[in-house]
């Protein structure tokens, strides 16, 4: 049982507004909860409630109380909490404490101090259970995002919670991987666990939740059962600012070569131990926005780094109207905006990381423009480390327009974004692919490719 009693919270320096304002509900066992609304609106934040990371690591002003079987959080050490309660963040890197996968599922249950054997045969049923036995033995800094999110999963199914509490968890995950998901969460649920999500996608979890709690600036709006909430018209989910609520099917031209400014010949990517991809070429020209599609781990973030100069390619051949192009020279005319945001933040400021971007030579009044459209202007003196994940995301696509690259990589540019902020970087990406840009977007989302690709290549078998 989680209990939310009368809590108000601020973070520091937003006393006078507010994080979350009065929010009242309980989660009873076996019952699976979705927290959903906009980018920003205290969904985290409530989790952060559930797991104790407030009061215990993120400070504030805190009126109320929480209740985890029984425990009062803030009076309950983390240690036992966690015996409880187990996270899976939007970011899994920023809970992983090894570098190889193997040691990272044993590591909670090592520091519970759990004896050995059982270390041993928890880690091999979660392993089993959850099916990723490609992900053992092997170093997490050479997964894909989404990989990193079902080793993050798995880490915390061995250590057996009776509580989960997950945070954007589909954010980098392919269709397959959702799926996967979607068949572990039904599995915990029959074990009687509590399930606490907050998500921007929908689809998946329309077999599994019985209740939607939706929230708009930290107010509790409203409260839906499984069958209210998937009963909304598509013109209701939209003015909620909500994603679809069922599997979508897009249809795309698949991308090959034949002219273009930027053509891709034959290009290969090997590491120490095997190739990441092989001989994939196309062409693009400028106003193309050209979807890369493949699984977790196909290699479509390598491609695209290679396209950049950020990587050397194996072997292959790039060319920019007409001529091979190096990869150092490449990073004059491409700007990739990563998937993992946090490694491409620098400024003191959300405006000193536009500024950043720049040549120098762009007026106040386009950043100002660009911070607008993504809701990101009141910000503008904030700290970027100090954002949701769904405005870091908004501030790196941000720094990539203004930075005026004639190809624009982006990775992953919707996760954790909401509805009405996925529109946004769909009407972006369309107006600056009609500004003569090319637009390379790696994508998992099938709402987002429908709205705004019709070309596609593919990396891997998918």
């Amino acid at each position: 049982m989680v209990e939310i009693k009368d809590v108000t919270f601020s973070y520091p320096g937003e006393e006078t507004g507010g994080s979350l304002h009065h929010i009242n509900f309980e989660i009873r066992p076996g019952e699976c909860v979705l927290l959903c609304g906009k980018s920003g609106c205290g969904k985290t934040t409530i989790t952060k409630l559930i797991n104790g990371l407030i009061p215990h690591f993120n400070q504030g002003n805190l009126q109320g109380e929480t209740v985890v079987d029984g425990m009062t959080v803030a009076d309950t050490p983390m240690y036992q909490l966690s015996e409880k309660v187990g996270s899976v963040f939007q970011n899994p890197k920023s809970q992983f404490f090894n570098i190889d996968s193997d040691s990272e599922l044993a590591f909670g249950l090592e520091n519970n101090g759990v004896d050995p054997e059982i270390i041993r045969k928890s880690v091999k049923k979660a392993v089993t259970d959850l099916h990723i036995e490609s992900l053992l033995h092997r170093n997490i800094f050479s997964m894909s995002g989404g990989e990193k999110q079902s080793l993050a999963f798995a880490s915390v199914y061995a250590m057996n919670p009776n509580i989960y509490v997950l945070d954007e968890p589909t954010a980098n995950l392919d269709r397959e991987a959702i799926a996967l998901l979607q068949q572990q969460l039904k599995q915990i649920k029959q074990q009687g666990k509590s399930i606490i999500i907050a998500e921007h996608r929908l689809y998946f979890l329309a077999e599994i939740l019985d209740r939607a709690v939706f929230i708009i600036d930290g107010k509790i709006v409203r409260e839906f059962s499984r069958e209210e909430f998937l009963s909304l018209t598509d013109e209701e989910r939209r003015e909620m600012g909500l994603r679809t609520l069922y599997q979508r099917n897009p249809s795309y031209q698949i991308k090959g070569q034949g002219g273009g400014e930027l053509e891709v010949k034959n290009l290969a990517y090997r590491d120490k131990h095997h190739a990441i991809f092989e001989n994939i070429s196309f062409s693009a020209s400028a106003g193309d926005i050209i979807g890369i599609l493949g699984k977790n781990g196909a290699g479509k973030t390598t491609l695209m780094r290679c396209v950049a100069g950020l990587l050397k390619e194996s072997s292959g051949e790039i060319y920019y109207h007409g001529k091979p192009i190096r990869g150092k020279d490449r990073n004059s005319i491409c700007y990739m905006i990563m998937q993992d945001v946090n490694h491409q933040l620098f400024g003191e400021s959300v405006w000193n990381e536009c500024e950043l971007s720049t040549d120098g030579t762009l007026q106040d009044a386009e950043i100002e423009k660009s911070l607008e459209e993504f809701d990101l202007l009141r910000f503008r003196d904030k700290h970027p480390m100090a954002l949701s994940g769904g405005q870091k995301q908004r501030l790196a696509i941000v720094t990539g327009i203004v930075a005026g690259k004639q190809v624009l990589i982006f990775d992953e540019p919707t996760s954790g974004l909401d509805y009405d902020q996925m529109c946004v970087v769909s009407q972006t990406l369309k107006k600056l692919a009609e500004k003569g840009h090319i637009l390379l977007v790696v994508t998992h989302d099938m709402e987002f490719l429908e709205l705004t690709c019709k070309q596609a290549i593919k990396v891997g078998v998918i």
